[in-house]
This record gives structure tokens, C-alpha cells and sequence, in this order.
């Protein structure tokens, strides 16, 4: 039985996802396909993901494809109730709405593994964790699972160090066809779409602090630069800093960029990026985001306990007043701003990540009891197979190697 919020909200979620059908013809390319092969046939799917218009099409892609698909949100507050309302219409099993509890939360997550699936979709690594502790007897069947976000990846890797990773995980997050992509311009476009659409304030003129230059800190910083913005930008990573400095952007520590910044938004997937110590030097009116999976590189706790008012300003908006009158602004409540108070990645982008995604499950349902319990990138045909696909939709086209070419590259 789903639990979700309004099931009369579902027409709106409907024409949500047909929009944004209309801008993916990679994955209703791979629709089509599934609908033929059934790659999935008496397979069941757990998703854990940002419950919103572009994720809803990749769940009707793998039904499409022959599985009961059971989903959930991967945030409290990145779930579009409208949406959720659109697949439980559609006969989904859905547990997930916007604004939910800690204990909620989790409790969704464990009802979504207790289909006991033959694979998942995990965005973050909160079924898998799951999967590897008192939840252990849902992974009883399990082929494997794909995970997109840098965050997952980084736990999957460490569970995988330390010798306890216990099923067969593939690194959506590292194929080209994601992270260039998705990482750079999607975050770059959405995490400035949703500052903007909540705060209605420009970025042109604005210090924009930048915190990481990973793939996703890189798209930030050239869209708030192309939008007038003056970037700085912070890192613990040598190379990195040398590259951002060498893109034409001031590179310093947080320490320095906390009373110059105007804007910060942190794109780490580490805790406490921005903290106690940064709070007590920033402008009045400064502006906090995240726009890494977890709540935790805005350190929150400590703006609650330095601060002797907090109000909330405007929706998405909360107002914590320091001690010396300053007011500083947390948006999304240090949650991810382009899914919290956005729309998320645009449908163009997603159209390539969740072509990656529904490919690379196809490939584990294909490989069963072949592969290992490790993480594995995703094969490299998937990823040229989604990049030719997107290439044609975009009306480009490309040079090939003559023989005589082959055969001096390979000499």
C-alpha cells in the first residue's frame, strides 16, 4: 500500500512528466526498446531517488521494460508530491512526500527494500546502507544495483576498502556520459535556478563563494561567472585549486572567503564546509546553500545555536539572527537547493544519466551470477551507445576513422 500525499494531485504530475518526455528522446528511445525486450520480466526494482518528473519517466521506463518497480525518495524535501501522486495513479508502489520525518523517512526506505528486488537504483547509498545491516534479509535476492551521485560512491568505495560491500554495485557517477554532463552543467544550471527562483536576487555583481572544484563545483563556477558573478573559489585538493585558478578564478580558504562572500554554496560531499567559526565573520544577508546530497556541509547546528532569533523569511528561506544584529540566510535547510527549492537537473541532461542508468541495469539483469561483489564502472559500450543516441537527437554528426586511420592509431 503507498503512502503518499494526495493522490488528487496526480494530473499535475502527469503533465510534469509528459513535458519532460518530450525533451528525453534517448531514454524513450531505450522505452521503446524495453517495451520490445523486456529485459526485466518478473524483476523487481527499488528506487531510491529525487521523486520528481524526469526520475518518474525512468521508473515507467524500467516497468516498461517488465519489473514492479517499487519507489521512494532519496531526501526529505526533494520529493514532488504531484509526481508521487502520478506514478501511485499509475499503479506504482510509492512511498514518499515532500517534508518528511527522519523516522518517515526511513521507514519508506525499508518498505521499498521489503519487495526484497532483484535490483536497485540507489542515490545517495541509504538502501544500501540499509541492505547492510538489520535490513540484511530484503538483499536476499539482489543481482545489483547502479549508483549515480559522487556522495554514494564515495561510501560504496569505502565499504568496498574496508571488505564489506556485499553486493554488486556499478559506478553510474564516474561514466562519462553522467559526469561531464550532469555534474557540470546540470548542477551548474539547476543549483543557480533554484538560488534565483527562491531568493529572487541577481548573482551579476555578487561574490559567489564556490566550495569544491570537483564536476559539480565546476558548473557552479562558470554559470555564476557567465550570470556576472564574482567567483571564488575553495579546495582541499591541490590539482584542483591549481585548475581553478588556471580557469581565471580567485582561489583561497573558507576561512578568507567567509566575510567577502555574498553567496556560498558548498558542493563537497564532506561535513561542516562552512561552520561556527566562518558564521561570526560573514556580511549581513549572506547566503548559505548545499548543493551536495547530504545536509551536512552547512553546519546548521551551530547557526541555530550562535543565533539568538530565527524566523523563517520566505518559503525555503530561514533567517538566523547573530548576536550582533546580522542576519544570515540559510536556504532549503542546507539541503540540496536545486531539488529542495528547484525543479532539479534540466530534462535534457537527465535525459543521458538515466539512459546510463536504465542500461546499466539491463547489463546486471544480463550478467547475473557472473560479476562480483565489488564496484564496477559502467561498461564503456553504454556509455559510446548513450553518447551516439544523444548526438543524433541533437542533429550532430561525427567523423570515423578511415582503415588506413585504424590501422596507424593501432600500429
Amino acid at each position: 500500500m503507498s503512502e503518499i500525499k494526495d493522490i488528487s494531485l496526480a494530473p499535475s504530475g502527469r503533465d510534469k512528466i509528459a513535458w519532460v518526455k518530450s525533451y528525453m528522446p534517448v531514454l524513450n528511445i531505450i522505452n521503446e526498446e524495453f517495451s520490445r525486450t523486456k529485459p526485466f520480466a518478473d524483476m523487481k526494482i527499488a528506487m531510491s531517488i529525487h521523486l520528481e518528473a524526469k526520475t518518474a519517466y525512468l521508473a515507467q521506463t524500467l516497468r516498461a521494460g517488465g519489473a514492479v518497480v517499487y519507489v521512494t525518495g532519496c531526501n526529505p524535501l526533494s520529493t514532488q508530491d504531484d509526481v508521487a501522486a502520478a506514478l501511485c495513479d499509475e499503479g506504482f508502489e510509492v512511498n514518499a512526500w515532500r517534508g518528511v520525518s527522519d523516522s518517515d523517512y526511513e521507514r519508506h526506505l525499508i518498505k521499498t527494500l521489503s519487495l526484497c528486488p532483484d535490483l536497485m537504483i540507489d542515490d545517495g547509498g541509504d538502501l544500501t546502507n540499509l541492505l547492510h545491516g538489520d535490513n540484511r534479509s530484503y538483499g536476499a535476492n539482489l543481482i545489483g544495483g547502479c549508483e549515480e551521485t559522487t556522495t554514494g560512491i564515495h561510501r560504496l568505495f569505502a565499504r568496498q576498502r574496508a571488505g564489506k560491500l556485499d553486493y554488486t554495485m556499478i559506478d553510474v557517477n564516474d561514466a562519462d556520459c553522467k559526469h561531464l554532463f550532469d555534474n557540470r552543467y546540470g548542477t551548474g544550471q539547476s543549483t543557480l535556478d533554484g538560488i534565483m527562483n527562491t531568493t529572487n536576487l541577481m548573482i551579476a555583481g555578487r561574490k559567489v563563494v564556490v566550495a569544491g572544484y570537483g564536476w559539480c563545483g565546476k558548473g557552479v563556477a562558470m554559470r555564476a561567472r557567465g550570470m556576472g558573478g564574482v567567483v571564488i573559489v575553495t579546495e582541499i585538493n591541490p590539482v584542483r585549486a591549481i585548475e581553478a585558478i588556471m580557469d581565471g578564478f580567485e582561489v583561497m580558504t573558507m576561512d578568507e572567503a567567509a566575510p567577502l562572500g555574498d553567496l556560498f554554496i558548498t558542493l563537497t560531499g564532506c561535513r561542516d564546509v562552512v561552520r561556527e567559526e566562518h558564521f561570526k565573520v560573514m556580511k549581513d544577508g549572506a547566503l548559505l546553500s548545499n548543493a551536495g546530497h547530504f545536509d551536512v556541509e552547512v553546519d546548521r547546528a551551530a547557526l541555530e545555536r550562535l543565533s539568538v532569533e530565527k524566523w523563517q523569511r520566505k518559503p525555503n528561506i530561514m533567517g538566523y539572527k547573530m548576536p550582533d544584529g546580522r542576519t544570515l540566510n540559510l536556504l532549503a535547510e542546507g539541503r540540496l537547493v536545486n531539488l529542495a527549492a528547484g525543479n532539479g537537473h534540466p530534462a535534457e541532461i537527465m535525459d543521458m544519466s538515466f539512459a546510463i542508468q536504465a542500461k546499466s541495469l539491463e547489463y546486471l539483469a544480463k550478467t547475473a551470477g557472473t560479476l562480483e561483489r565489488r564496484v564496477y564502472a559502467v561498461p564503456a559500450e553504454i556509455d559510446a551507445e548513450v553518447a551516439c543516441l544523444k548526438l543524433a537527437a541533437m542533429g550532430a554528426r561525427i567523423d570515423k576513422l578511415t582503415p588506413e586511420q585504424e590501422t596507424y592509431l593501432n600500429s
